[in-house]
C-alpha cells in the first residue's frame, strides 16, 4: 500500500518548493489519508482505469489515485506543482509511477489531443472559482469520459445536483444534466485542507448517459443561458432577446408545449430541448 500524504508532508512539500497557496488558483491541499481513500472508494475506480484528475497540487490524491492501480492523466496549471508531482509519485510510489502522466495545461483550454491517453473517470479536488466551467468543457470536450467524481464548493455541489424546482436549480443543473445526472454523495470538513478554507465542502458524482437527441447542445446552452438571466422574469420575457421579441418567444414556448408563463426554475433539461428544437 502506498503511504500517503499527511499534514506534515505536505507542508514539507510546501516549504520545498516556496508554495504558498493563492485563492486565484483555489489550491487547498487534502492532507487527509482516509478523506483521499474515502475518495478513491466513491469513484468507483480500479485497474486499467484511465483516470483524468484537474490540479493534483502536492500529490495527495495523484497518490491514491495510483494505489488503486488506475493510470493517473494529471492535468496542473502550476509549473512548480508539475514538475514535482513526478518526483513525489516516485518517492512514495515507486512501483505505481509509471502510470503516472502529467500534463502542464490549462484544465479549461485542454484538448483530447493534449492528453497521452482517454480518460474514463474524472476525479479530482477542483478549485472552486473554476468548478462548473472546468466540468462543463471536459465533458464536451472528451468524449471518453464517463463519469465522475469531484470535490467541490458546497453551494456548488448543490447547483450541480439539483432538480427542477429547487431553490439552486439553475444553468449549472441544466447543463450538467445535458450530459446525464448528477448527485452530492458526501460532504467533506474543512479541517483536511491546509490551508483551511472558509468555506464547506462537498463531493459530486455524475455519469454520461445518452444526450438528449434531436437538439444542438450550444443551442440548448443559449437558451438555458438566456431563461435564467433574468430567473424572476416569465419565460416569454426572459427568452425575448434570445427569441428575437416576447412574441415570437411566446410562440416557441407554445409550441414546445410549455406555458409561456413559466419560469426557468420549473423545467428540466427536455423541456429545454423542446424550446431549442422548436427553434431550429
Amino acid at each position: 500500500m502506498v503511504e500517503l500524504l499527511g499534514p506534515a508532508e505536505i507542508r514539507g512539500l510546501a516549504d520545498e518548493l516556496d508554495v504558498r497557496p493563492t485563492k486565484k488558483l483555489g489550491q487547498n491541499f487534502v492532507h487527509d489519508p482516509n478523506t483521499v481513500r474515502r475518495i478513491v472508494d466513491l469513484a468507483g475506480v480500479g485497474p486499467g482505469d484511465v483516470v483524468l484528475e484537474v490540479g493534483p497540487g502536492l500529490g495527495s490524491l495523484t497518490l491514491g489515485l495510483l494505489d488503486a492501480g488506475t493510470r493517473v492523466v494529471a492535468v496542473e496549471i502550476d509549473s512548480v506543482l508539475a514538475a514535482r508531482l513526478p518526483r513525489t509519485a516516485a518517492e512514495r510510489a515507486p512501483e505505481d509511477v509509471e502510470r503516472l502522466s502529467v500534463v502542464e495545461a490549462d484544465a479549461l483550454r485542454v484538448l483530447a489531443a493534449d492528453l497521452p491517453a482517454e480518460p474514463v473517470s474524472l476525479v479530482a479536488n477542483l478549485p472552486y472559482n473554476v468548478a462548473v466551467p472546468v466540468v462543463l468543457h471536459l465533458l464536451a470536450e472528451l468524449p471518453s469520459v464517463r463519469r465522475g467524481l469531484v470535490m467541490v464548493q458546497t453551494e456548488v455541489a448543490d447547483r450541480m445536483a439539483a432538480g427542477p424546482g429547487s431553490r439552486t436549480y439553475g444553468v449549472p443543473s441544466v447543463k450538467l444534466a445535458w450530459y446525464g445526472p448528477a448527485r452530492k454523495v458526501a460532504a467533506v470538513p474543512r479541517a483536511v485542507f491546509w490551508p483551511v478554507p472558509n468555506v464547506d465542502s462537498a463531493l459530486v458524482s455524475f455519469e454520461r448517459t445518452q444526450p438528449v437527441t434531436g437538439v444542438d447542445r450550444r443551442c440548448l446552452f443559449e437558451v438555458v443561458d438566456a431563461a435564467f438571466s433574468q430567473r424572476r422574469k416569465t419565460l416569454r420575457a426572459a427568452l425575448a432577446g434570445w427569441a428575437g421579441s416576447a412574441d415570437r418567444a411566446g410562440e416557441l414556448l407554445t409550441t414546445a408545449g410549455i406555458d409561456p408563463r413559466s419560469r426557468g426554475e420549473q423545467l428540466d433539461v427536455h423541456a429545454f430541448a423542446r424550446i431549442a428544437a422548436a427553434a431550429s
